[in-house]
């Protein structure tokens, strides 16, 4: 199984999700697009999540220095990102995908990150709760169908409200995936946790 998670925006989740799915499937990870944070990417975090021993940490296939979108992060490198040399990375495990930002952020001229997802990938959605989370979550997921992606579910990170979290589920037939609370902190036991929680849900995903 080949997971790509995605986010309604930035800094809604995806790589608390994304390190909660590792865990849950002992899947190897792989980050295509790291842009900034090179000392302490998503990958360093992933890792420092993760208690089984089993995941394997795929490199990124760009690293850019400027956290920025990674159409201007490139530029700034004097790169132009090929999604050509995005090659995924080959493994018997599964492997969970962990995008940049949301599906339209630009790679170049005219890919953005809905490009990079495989006809085999299965898109999992983050969503956290804010006001205006109901439109680009709906707007997320119909440009995803549009596509005709494959879509395994939803997660939504924050607090419960249900009266988004029904009417969201109810226009898109998501599955309910789960939610990531509000946790004062997060550490392997906490990941752990909700890999747990997780784990049923995800090993039914078709």
């Amino acid at each position: 199984m080949k997971l790509f998670i995605t986010g309604i925006g930035t800094d809604v989740g995806k790589t608390i999700s994304s390190a909660i799915i590792t865990e849950a499937l002992e899947a190897d990870y792989w980050k295509p697009i790291q842009a900034g944070d090179l000392e302490d990417s998503d990958t360093h975090k992933i890792q420092r999540y993760i208690s089984n021993s089993k995941t394997i940490f795929h490199p990124n296939s760009y690293s850019l220095k400027t956290p920025a979108s990674p159409h201007l992060a490139a530029e700034l490198d004097n790169l132009t990102i090929d999604i050509k040399k995005i090659k995924e990375p080959k493994t018997k495990n599964h492997l969970i995908i962990e995008g940049a930002g949301g599906i339209f952020v630009p790679l170049n001229a005219t890919e953005t990150i809905l490009d990079l997802i495989r006809p085999d990938y299965k898109v999992v959605v983050v969503s956290r709760h804010y006001l205006g989370s109901i439109n680009h979550t709906l707007l997320t997921i119909e440009a995803l169908q549009n596509r005709k992606i494959n879509l395994a579910g939803i997660i939504f990170n924050g607090d419960e409200n249900k009266a988004t979290e029904e009417i969201i589920l109810s226009k898109t037939g998501m599955v309910f995936l789960g939610r990531v609370e509000n946790e004062p902190y997060f550490d392997k036991n906490v990941i752990r946790y909700y890999a747990d929680f997780f784990r049923e849900k995800l090993l039914k995903i078709k």
